[in-house]
């Protein structure tokens, strides 16, 4: 099966190493479509690719915008190559969706054996087209959220928690189980942070932010 590879690099000694690697490696069975800034490779993702390799520091705009723009109606399988290793870039990376965070210098043969895993992945899922709960419906090809039939736009966070409750709907779901499926295993703030998020998903769906219940001391519940 023959892939799609997006690359939006402005380093072009890095555009052609990996080009070439790939080339080479998958015996031409992966496709490298370049991008030299963030407002090239927004206007190629008008056509359809496996995955997107994506810089940080970009001309234009950046990686992490980018990112957040793919999101918003896409789920194909994004992995960063970038200088930028502050432990806040990486996990901000995570927040806005990729898949994985390659930091420079990296390895070609590194970077082929993670997006073949990455690859492996996305299409090997089998994915629900849509999550509904009441008045809530959250289609999962296109990443878009109405409420009461209105489209509602949610923070990474927001989005992340929704989901999660919707595929739990009925269920009670205690804040431990929040923090550690959308903040991950590694934070170690207060629980509270997850009723600060909750309140703002609650305003996002107006009328509909009703359906997420307060169990006391137990965590939350998504009702019909």
């Amino acid at each position: 099966m023959a892939y799609r590879i997006l690359l939006v690099e402005d380093d072009r000694r890095i555009r052609e190493i990996i080009e070439d690697y790939f080339s080479a490696k998958s015996e031409d069975n992966m496709e490298i479509v370049t991008a030299q800034d963030g407002n090239e490779g927004l206007a190629l993702l008008r056509e359809e690719f496996d995955l997107v390799f994506l810089d940080v520091m970009l001309p234009g705009i950046d990686g992490f915008s980018l990112c957040r723009e793919i999101r918003r109606s896409s789920i194909v399988p994004v992995i960063f190559i970038t200088a930028r290793a502050r432990e806040e870039d990486v996990l901000y990376g995570y927040e806005l969706g990729c898949d994985d965070y390659i930091v420079k210098p990296f390895s070609p043969a590194e970077l082929y054996a993670k997006a073949n895993a990455v690859l492996k992945r996305s299409k090997g899922m089998v994915i629900e087209k849509e999550l509904v709960c009441g008045e809530i419906r959250m289609n999962l090809i296109t990443l878009r959220v109405t409420a009461a039939g209105k489209q509602t736009e949610l923070a990474p966070k927001e989005f992340a928690m929704l989901k999660y409750l919707m595929e739990h709907k009925n269920w009670v779901v205690s804040r431990d189980t929040l923090l550690d499926k959308v903040w991950g295993a590694d934070y170690f703030g207060s629980d509270r942070v997850v009723d600060n998020h909750i309140k703002k998903l609650r305003k996002a769906l107006g009328d509909a932010g009703g359906q997420v219940k307060t169990v006391v001391t137990k965590g939350y519940k998504l009702t019909d």
